[in-house]
């Protein structure tokens, strides 16, 4: 197939598609669908080998959350039935922590719901950060904490993170469909601010929520624009009491041409399955490996993730290997131009080219189901091909899980 030798050529050079290319990727057929993840993996192969990175979550602060995203099960006015608490204790979150390192991950994801942190949250984040790190050596910390005052980042960055998430979900046209309380400025601005204080600035996407497959392109070009070193892809988690609670779109092979075309237009960054993936991929799960290298370990925010023993078997049966926290994750451009940022203190203010360029950097996760608060959007999809029968979301096949529902814990990791 022409098109998928063009991208592979592409993605080895770390060369951008055109969006004619992007956008074909999502309308390959599904007789063409194993082409179409062979020749993502051979991308993803390239940079990343066959390591699978494992991420974990910690919820440091459940619901109560003023922003009002759609999606969101913590969001103002939402009706979902979660666990709701306020600030865990640096103790408390070091030791669901170290339940996640225990398992394998590599990094620790600390998120808290909120339109973003004042001064005293970062402080007593960066505390939370220290008591993980004194007690998980070698252990990489992201925060997500919504929008970032000036400083803010370069406090975090001083109190031991290594890298910052903040989702961009959807595309800027219709941003202003999933929230009204911010706008996708705000989103960029505090990518922009974490990459700047040299944190490794992560931001993805949330799929499956009505957009069509331009607002996808659109968004995939936006983060390479940005050079998150970590793509976290997500596919929206239909919660009841949501204003989505009824956007059933995805199936899993669509979920797979997601993640195809993410790679292709960001070949070496750390392209992370986050939330959803469970629900969404179900029996499909181990061929996503073949094009993404990192995933979530265990639950997610207030939804439950299936069980980590089962994410490792799952890893092994697939023929891929756990990254050690010895590896260095990103390609030595990537981890260089990295360890460059920050040993400057930022990034500086030259123009990037991009997920595929030389300079880099990025981390972490988010939407309310995989890795904190965050819009994601969807206006009408414009007429397409003929449905095919597994273009038809079975939500038959699905259940979602309230993460310690009907406990005052949450399950394991």
């Amino acid at each position: 197939m022409d098109l998928l030798n063009t991208l592979v050529e592409k993605g080895l050079r770390r060369e951008l598609p055109t969006r004619e290319e992007a956008l074909a990727v999502l309308a390959t057929s599904d007789d063409e669908l194993l082409e179409v993840v062979a020749a993502a993996g051979k991308v993803r192969r390239q940079w990343f080998g066959r390591r699978v990175k494992l991420n974990y979550l910690v919820n440091l602060k459940s619901g109560l959350c003023p922003e009002d995203c759609s999606y969101c099960s913590q969001r103002l006015g939402s009706k979902a039935e979660i666990l709701k608490y306020t600030w865990l204790k640096p103790d408390e979150a070091s030791q669901a922590a170290a339940a996640g390192v225990a398992g394998g991950a590599k990094r620790v994801c600390l998120v808290a719901s909120g339109r973003g942190p004042t001064d005293r949250d970062v402080e007593r984040v960066g505390k939370t950060i220290e008591a993980i790190k004194e007690q998980n050596e070698g252990v990489e910390v992201c925060a997500c904490l919504g929008l970032l005052s000036d400083g803010q980042a370069e406090r975090l960055r001083e109190a031991g993170a290594d890298a910052y998430n903040h989702n961009l979900n959807t595309s800027e046209a219709t941003y202003g469909d999933i929230t009204k309380t911010h706008t996708y400025a705000d989103r960029v601005d505090t990518v922009q601010k974490a990459h700047a204080a040299g944190l490794s600035a992560c931001s993805g996407l949330i799929a499956g929520m009505g957009e069509s497959d331009e607002d996808l392109v659109d968004v995939v070009y936006a983060l390479r624009e940005l050079d998150s070193d970590s793509v976290p892809v997500n596919f929206l988690i239909p919660f009841e009491g949501t204003p989505l609670a009824k956007e059933w779109n995805l199936t899993p092979q669509r979920c797979l041409r997601i993640l195809a075309m993410v790679r292709f237009v960001c070949p070496d960054v750390e392209v992370r399955i986050a939330g959803g993936r469970e629900v969404h991929l179900r029996s499909m799960q181990p061929l996503a490996l073949h094009i993404a290298n990192s995933i979530f370990l265990g639950d997610y925010l207030t939804s439950e993730g299936q069980a980590g023993q089962a994410d490792l078997d799952m890893i092994a049966d697939a023929g891929f290997e756990v990254e050690g926290a010895g590896t260095t994750t990103l390609p030595k451009h990537r981890a260089d131009a990295l360890a460059a940022a920050g040993a400057a203190g930022g990034c500086g203010s030259e123009a990037s080219a991009g997920c595929g360029s030389e300079a880099s950097t990025g981390c972490g996760s988010s939407t309310e189901e995989a890795g904190g608060c965050g819009p994601c959007g969807g206006h009408a999809a414009p007429p397409a091909a003929p449905v095919r029968a597994s273009d038809e979301a079975r939500t038959d096949l699905v259940a979602v899980r309230r993460r310690g529902a009907g406990t005052d814990l949450a399950p394991n990791a």
